[in-house]
């Protein structure tokens, strides 16, 4: 329901931003589809980046194990499920195989430090803002196939999916930071 909602508000900013452009001239000409997208893209990776950089590395392995807790995902995998998807939703866009081994839903098992998991998140923002990039209003409704099989989907939704997801997983990490006494750079003054 959450990723329904947040994909929801995404859609809906970004229907209500290409309406507004789309009104005036001079701002059509300045504004592209791909520009606005990796707009919202850039303020969820300003979000995910500095929160995974904010845990020491020796705290990476933290999940909560108590309660309903159990069984969750440690930080580390946190971060490289962000930047797996990340990946999957870029590849679907450009319709090419992802650039790197994803691993599983948790990431590689190879990437375990912080350094190494770090510059996986980065690199998989890098891929998806390529591929936000090449959005544009010739392409952004053509059905395309689709990373989960079934049904077609279109690049617009694909590129909604990957600036929503982040912050569904951006909102457990804030959690493991205040967990460990960590307040987390988007709330620091």
């Amino acid at each position: 329901m959450r990723r329904i909602y947040c994909t929801f508000i995404c859609l809906l900013c970004m229907a209500s931003s290409m309406a507004a452009f789309s009104q005036s001239q001079t701002a059509t000409k300045q504004f592209t589809v791909s520009k606005v997208l990796e707009t919202d893209l850039n303020h969820v990776e300003h979000e995910v980046v500095p929160a995974a950089d904010a845990m020491p590395g020796d705290k990476y392995a933290f999940a909560p194990n108590m309660g309903e807790f159990k069984g969750v995902r440690t930080f580390a995998q946190e971060a490289k499920h962000i930047a797996v998807w990340n990946y999957r939703f870029g590849a679907a866009i450009l319709q090419e195989k992802t650039p790197v081994d994803t691993g599983g839903e948790s990431g590689p098992d190879s990437l375990n430090s912080k350094a190494e998991i770090m510059r996986f998140l980065s690199d998989s923002f890098a891929y998806l803002h390529k591929a936000i990039l090449s959005i544009d209003e010739k392409n952004l409704i053509v059905p395309i196939k689709s990373p989960w099989g079934g049904e077609p989907v279109t690049r617009l939704g694909m590129a909604a999916f990957g600036i929503a997801h982040p912050y569904d997983e951006y909102g457990q990490m804030v959690e493991y930071l205040r967990m460990n006494g960590i307040i987390p750079p988007a709330s620091r003054q």
